[in-house]
């Protein structure tokens, strides 16, 4: 499983319940007249980026009657798809005018296709946005795409589990990834719980780990960084202690790995702000969690902060309304902060438009987390997340790291477990 591109909607489905069902797959916005104009936009999961389009869009037509959206709703590897074949073949008439692309996606569409999207620097203030976003849509200076949701990280911990093993909220504040060993072990040893779930064949802790010090399986200007990558193999070190110190509980797939945390099996998880939802779904254990911020390497360049997951939306230069697409993004998505509330209210949404952490949603005290208020606490740790460039090749590089952390798990030296990886990703980047 990997949890950063399990499905996003599978994630969001879990955060926002059943509500989005309602939804078609296609939505259109006020009544056409005869000189109305048409937004089309490509997106996935009616949960979650379907359902906020379309609040953006009734928010924009309240404003400019003459604007009509049209949404059309794809399963996501679909859309990827249907985007990377007409791009290749440069019949992009038939393309939308606003497309959502994972952020994971950006740089493998901006530098293969030059001139396909319509830069906005100049008419959006990407200044008010959280940095690491913006840095994932820049390229030679210029800046496409308005930046969405974010996948910043936090640490869910169940309090009452570190309370009989003798730890409190504070001892869970800034830790590192070696002191959250020696905690699991006790809370382990007191309650017979395991400390995380982790799937063997997935990565994405690995990831949160690795973004957490500012690196990434490429450099700042997408070279392939592996070989001589300190986070990495911190991060993989830190993989193979958990395993060592007997504080995990295998999962395999989605299911088991979500089941783990509803049923009280596992003390903690560590991954994108999207698993709210799925952690307050089980309201049985209302009152029983707490969050803190992701645990550091504790290397140089090490921080409490990183990302998993997030989108964002781009317009392309092909558009019939283009134009109009960037007026629409630039107005809801990039000035209104009463609509981010409203989103991270109704579908759990965390923006990264720093102006939207002022509002009244982000400052409510919530109940399932002891009055604590979650979401100002997921906004401060945005602001930390460190920049990486995820080049054109993640996925691939996904792919080779993967199939080698069964291997690491078993005992493979980290040394020869970054080799193996530098070695396949090195062949198919070529």
């Amino acid at each position: 499983m990997d949890l950063a591109n399990h499905g996003a909607i599978t994630k969001r489905t879990a955060l926002t319940g059943l509500a989005g069902l309602l939804l078609g797959s296609t939505a259109l916005l006020a009544s056409p007249g005869a000189s109305a104009k048409e937004v089309t936009i490509w997106a996935w999961d009616p949960n979650f980026n379907i359902a906020i389009m379309q609040e953006a869009g009734k928010r924009y037509t309240a404003k400019h009657p003459g604007t009509t959206f049209k949404i059309v709703d794809m399963a996501k590897a679909d859309l990827e798809q249907k985007l990377q074949t007409t791009l290749a073949s440069g019949a992009t008439k038939t393309l939308p005018d606003i497309v959502l692309v994972e952020d994971y996606n950006a740089q493998k569409y901006l530098r293969s296709f030059p001139g396909a999207f319509e830069p906005m620097s100049g008419v959006v203030n990407y200044s008010g946005f959280a940095k690491y976003k913006v840095d994932l849509m820049t390229v030679n200076g210029k800046v496409y795409g308005l930046p969405f949701d974010s996948g910043v990280t936090g640490m869910y911990y169940r309090k009452d589990l570190l309370a009989k093993a003798g730890f409190s909220d504070k001892d869970m504040q800034n830790i590192t990834w070696d002191r959250y060993i020696e905690i699991g072990k006790k809370v382990s040893a007191a309650t017979g719980k395991k400390m995380l779930g982790i799937d063997p064949n997935d990565n994405s802790l690995v990831r949160i780990m690795m973004q957490s010090a500012g690196r990434w399986y490429f450099d700042k200007d997408g070279k392939l960084d592996i070989k001589n990558n300190a986070a990495l193999k911190a991060a993989l070190e830190v993989e193979a202690k958990l395993f060592k110190a007997g504080i995990v509980k295998p999962t395999a797939g989605w299911p088991e790995y979500v089941g783990a945390v509803n049923a009280g099996d596992v003390a903690t998880i560590t991954t994108g702000v999207w698993i709210t939802g799925t952690v307050k779904s089980e309201k049985s254990q209302a009152g029983l969690w707490g969050v803190a911020a992701t645990p550091s390497l504790g290397i140089p360049g090490a921080t409490n902060a990183s990302n998993l997951g997030g989108s964002s939306w781009y317009v392309l230069s092909s558009g019939k309304e283009k134009a109009l697409a960037v007026d629409f993004l630039n107005e809801i998505y990039a000035k209104d902060v009463d609509f981010y509330q409203t989103i991270l209210q109704a579908r759990g949404a965390v923006g990264t438009l720093m102006a939207s952490r002022d509002g009244k949603e982000y400052a409510a005290a919530d109940p399932f987390f002891g009055g604590a208020k979650v979401w100002q606490q997921f906004s401060d740790y945005l602001v930390k997340v460190p920049s990486v460039n995820y080049g054109i090749y993640t996925y691939e590089a996904d792919a080779a790291m993967a199939a080698q952390l069964p291997g690491l798990i078993g005992g493979t030296p980290v040394e020869k477990v970054m080799d193996a990886i530098n070695q396949q990703v090195a062949a198919q980047v070529k």
